[in-house]
């Protein structure tokens, strides 16, 4: 069946369009804001759960690993559900698990229960994002509806994830680490106790409503295995038989799915959706941008932490400003792209996030605030937050309704997918260049290795910005 086909098919089940669509943006918004902010928030609360729990340092990554593994594993699987059983449906039951899991791991005693908790918390924001995003993409026609809306979806991708951090530095300082997870709570309540009352329901037709089992076991443990095996290769090693052995049983598993997707007759993810050239660019794009913005978290929150002697809580309150810009970026975004084609939009945010990662590279050791973080810091704020926004509005462009959660999974998966790459790829560089410096103090040798690490996270977004010129079509608004 040809795109345009399933298009016309979808019609008769479109979901009615809402009087209340603000409503609708604005409750998705604060929902879809907890699967971004648990991303990050926990990052800066690391010492103090360790010191609290008595946490091996082996098995303190799997705090924040345990959470984005599961959820970059079970995104696409989310999506299809998504599109099944009803979007409105899936919504509330990852809220529940997402809930359910903070408070767990808000009263955990022990290191087994906070890392299992982290687990289900990653599989109720999987079951959650692509249930929001294909509701925001079924509820506003494509068009400057649309747009408009995702530009308010795309500002709050790139604030929420870094107030996780400013977030977790005031409440790990404050009321204490157990905080990041019950702040969760009150708002998971809220929102499955309210969308019965904000948010339509849709989902495929009856006759349609089959699932693809083999596709979902394979295509799910593919990519557990391949997220997995990147957070772990940084420790394990590349050439070691466990990190070789991950990639090559999780690229088994891809290519038998990739088999049965061609046999099944309702396949999980339909391979015909990646003939859109919008959608193919935008994921691609997305999962080299997400590699850079990982670097710079990651290496940033390093970097002033361990070379220029910041605590938790002004290594938190350095990335405001940063949260601001991208602000700034959306909303430039947000109005250009009603008037200009988005590609030359992407290009300059991108080309602004390559200058801004470029300028870290050559922080010095005794950097301040003002004059060596903070306009690097805005340049990658602005150019992410204009980058976001094109992102979002390609990878929705074409999908038909019936698709919208399966488009919705895989730019959720791309984002998942160019977090763990980024971060494999980089602290591999960074710890390598660490390992062999000639510097005489270990600051000058770690900010040597984090040099190295903004240098590559660079090197994505240039990718993805010469990838997005040559290949994103350039379609009026």
């Amino acid at each position: 069946m040809t795109l345009a086909a399933a298009a016309q098919r979808s019609r008769p089940s479109r979901a009615p369009r809402t009087q209340r669509p603000g409503l609708i943006l604005a409750f998705l918004c604060v929902v879809q804001s907890m699967v971004y902010l648990d991303v990050t928030i926990v990052n800066v609360a690391l010492p103090s759960i360790q010191h609290s729990l008595d946490m091996a340092d082996g098995d303190l990554q799997f705090v924040v690993t345990a959470y984005g593994t599961v959820l970059g594993g079970f995104l696409l699987l989310g999506g299809r559900l998504a599109d099944t059983l009803g979007r409105r449906r899936l919504l509330r039951t990852g809220m529940v698990l997402f809930g359910a899991a903070s408070l767990a791991a808000g009263i955990a005693q022990d290191p087994g229960v906070m890392i299992s908790a982290r687990a289900v918390q990653g599989l109720g924001a999987a079951l959650t994002a692509p249930a929001a995003l294909s509701t925001l993409t079924t509820t506003f026609s494509e068009g400057a509806a649309r747009n408009k809306a995702l530009g308010i979806w795309g500002a709050l991708a790139g604030v929420a994830s870094v107030l996780g951090v400013l977030l977790g530095g005031l409440l790990t300082q404050g009321p204490g680490w157990r905080w990041v997870f019950f702040v969760n709570v009150p708002i998971a309540l809220f929102a499955v106790l309210a969308a019965p009352y904000v948010l339509p329901e849709s989902r495929r037709p009856e006759a349609e409503r089959r699932f693809d089992a083999a596709g979902a076991v394979s295509l799910t443990a593919g990519l557990l295995l391949l997220i997995y095996t990147l957070d772990q290769a940084v420790t394990a090693g590349w050439t070691t038989a466990r990190t070789i052995g991950g990639l090559a049983g999780a690229a088994v598993l891809l290519a038998a799915f990739a088999a049965v997707e061609l046999r099944a007759e309702a396949p999980l993810l339909p391979l015909r959706i990646f003939r859109l050239p919008a959608l193919r660019t935008a994921n691609i794009a997305t999962v080299l941008m997400l590699g850079a913005m990982v670097t710079l978290f990651f290496f940033a929150s390093l970097f002033m932490q361990q070379v220029l002697g910041y605590d938790a809580l002004h290594t938190g309150l350095a990335y405001a400003p940063l949260a601001l810009a991208v602000v700034v970026g959306a909303g430039l975004a947000s109005g250009l792209v009603a008037k200009v084609p988005a590609t030359p939009v992407l290009a300059v945010g991108l080309a602004l996030a390559t200058a801004g990662l470029l300028l870290l590279a050559r922080l010095p050791v005794s950097a301040g605030y003002a004059t060596g973080l903070l306009p690097p810091f805005l340049m990658v704020g602005v150019g992410l937050g204009m980058s976001f926004v094109p992102l979002q509005i390609a990878a929705a462009t074409g999908v038909p309704d019936q698709l919208a959660g399966t488009a919705a999974g895989l730019i959720n998966t791309s984002q998942e997918a160019g977090g763990a790459v980024g971060v494999a790829v980089t602290s591999t560089v960074a710890f390598t260049r660490i390992a062999h410096a000639h510097a005489t103090t270990l600051p000058a040798a770690r900010a040597a290795g984090f040099h190295a690490a903004f240098t590559v996270g660079a090197c994505f977004a240039l990718a993805a910005l010469l990838l997005s010129a040559i290949l994103l079509p350039r379609t009026r608004p």
